[in-house]
């Protein structure tokens, strides 16, 4: 006799009770997510929404365009802030992705841990977090976001850039150890050569990620155009609040496309 079942079927039925229950399990996690969430909401509120956008939309246009001349300055200082604070993630992430991979960590069964656990700490706290405690402690100021933006960039560029040390061509190392070479010059000649495209590309990305974190770390006394984000909101400035608001996505766009190109060319 043969094992094979008379008539094929898509799922077995032990695989579709069990995809039903798991459904069944998901419409009672949104019930309950919406129950919580009815419990604090005033729906009269929610109700009015639309009449105070349409409200604060009428009082922030047109855009005070005579106080562009006071976000130079600041803007100045954003661009400060992401570019300092993506140099000094690199300089923090690059030692840690070589500890984290496989390949490259001197000693896996200590050092490649507390990489991993630096990386998932650092990915795991926003960067306004960040802000808030080095504020708390460094007081107000561009350091606290310079300081802020490089501790959330280790997470960032460390796991991608060890991810890229674990994918290198074996053949390259192998070729430059049958050599003679020592570790220092494997990892120069073989490994560095291989992950330097994909380095340049993670850091201009990130970079490209922390200027609009940095445009906003502001809110919480970093300085920057977040600063005078945060002085028109309090005022109620709302034209002000407008400019300021399209600074920051101009800013946004044109450094997405110096970071496209950047990265085109060199990947």
């Amino acid at each position: 006799m043969s094992d094979f079942p008379a008539s094929w079927q898509f799922r077995s039925p032990k695989v579709r009770l069990a995809l039903w229950f798991g459904w069944l399990c998901l419409v009672a996690l949104f019930v309950w997510c919406w129950q919580v969430m009815n419990e604090n909401t005033i729906w009269m509120f929610v109700q009015d929404a639309p009449k105070q956008a349409a409200d604060i939309g009428g009082r922030m246009w047109p855009p005070r365009w005579s106080y562009l001349g006071e976000l130079m300055v600041p803007l100045w200082d954003t661009l400060n802030m992401a570019t300092l604070g993506t140099l000094l993630g690199v300089i923090l992430a690059v030692p840690v992705a070589f500890m984290a991979a496989r390949n490259t960590s001197p000693f896996p069964l200590i050092l490649r841990p507390i990489a991993l656990f630096i990386i998932v700490a650092s990915r795991s706290i926003n960067s306004l977090i960040w802000a808030l405690l080095l504020v708390a402690i460094l007081g107000p100021g561009l350091l606290a976001g310079i300081i802020a933006i490089g501790l959330r960039s280790i997470g960032f560029i460390g796991k991608l850039l060890y991810e890229g040390i674990e994918e290198t061509d074996i053949r390259q190392v192998e070729a430059i150890t049958a050599t003679g070479a020592s570790q220092a010059q494997v990892l120069n000649y073989a490994i560095v050569p291989q992950i330097l495209p994909a380095f340049w590309g993670i850091t201009v990305f990130r970079w490209d990620i922390n200027i609009r974190e940095s445009a906003i770390l502001g809110l919480v006394g970093a300085g920057g155009l977040g600063l005078k984000l945060q002085n028109s909101l309090n005022t109620l400035a709302w034209p002000q609040v407008t400019l300021i608001l399209l600074v920051i996505l101009a800013t946004v766009v044109l450094s997405e496309w110096v970071s496209a190109k950047v990265r085109s060319a060199i990947i």
